[in-house]
């Protein structure tokens, strides 16, 4: 841990951590080490005696939290030894940064998504912001797919939450459905299922995409008018 600190420390930039700080609210202490330095170091580290920095919970900095991430998503096992780390990581997560950054890593959902799907079950039920954002964003990066979308759509469509980065994450995960899948997806946002405050925001994240044409753009915003 001393000489991952050290490296970190050595990595600071501090023009970095007063940009990333400025966007990341209860990001912590922070060091500004760049993304790309982070997963570079994270492969590294997988190579070598990777589980004593992994379990530690005594994380003084941001960069910390990051590097164990993305190193339980680096590291090669078994699925049901990798979800295990998942579960103790998860708890870790306490901003908007840290969720999306782990859930990216994990990789090895790809050749995984059966196993995968029935562990995320609880945290898409659950009442904490950031558990919920982080089975959310686990669907938009994993099973936007020709397979899973009906499945995907019925999930965020059942969704509520008043917490904002929770809502943010539906709404950006209904927009990646959108830009891949526009028809199923505007059915869906037709019926009004969604809560008014989701619903525009998921509209809004859609029409900022460039995956979208102008046309379906003008059918969404009609939606928010109606």
């Amino acid at each position: 841990m001393k000489e991952i600190r050290t490296w970190l420390l050595q990595e600071a930039d501090t023009r970095v951590k007063e940009f990333a700080s400025s966007l990341i609210p209860n990001c912590g202490a922070m060091l500004g080490v760049r993304l790309p330095k982070l997963r570079q170091k994270a492969k590294e580290l997988a190579k070598g005696n990777w589980q004593e920095f992994v379990a530690r919970n005594d994380c003084e900095y941001m960069e910390e939290l990051l590097l164990q991430g993305m190193v339980i998503g680096s590291v090669k096992l078994p699925v049901e030894e990798h979800l295990a780390l998942v579960k103790d990581y998860v708890p870790k997560i306490t901003n908007w940064s840290l969720c999306d950054c782990f859930c990216c890593s994990l990789k090895f959902t790809q050749k995984n998504r059966e196993v995968v799907w029935d562990f995320l079950k609880p945290y898409l039920a659950s009442q904490d912001e950031f558990e919920l954002r982080f089975g959310v964003v686990m669907l938009l990066d994993f099973f936007v797919t020709e397979e899973w979308i009906d499945k995907v759509l019925d999930i965020l469509f059942a969704l509520d939450s008043e917490d904002y980065y929770a809502q943010m994450g539906i709404a950006w995960a209904i927009s990646v459905c959108a830009a891949k899948f526009f028809d199923k997806t505007y059915k869906k946002l037709s019926s009004c299922s969604l809560p008014p405050v989701i619903l525009k925001k998921s509209i809004q994240k859609s029409c900022e995409s460039f995956r979208l044409t102008k046309e379906q753009k003008v059918l969404l915003r009609r939606l928010v008018k109606s």
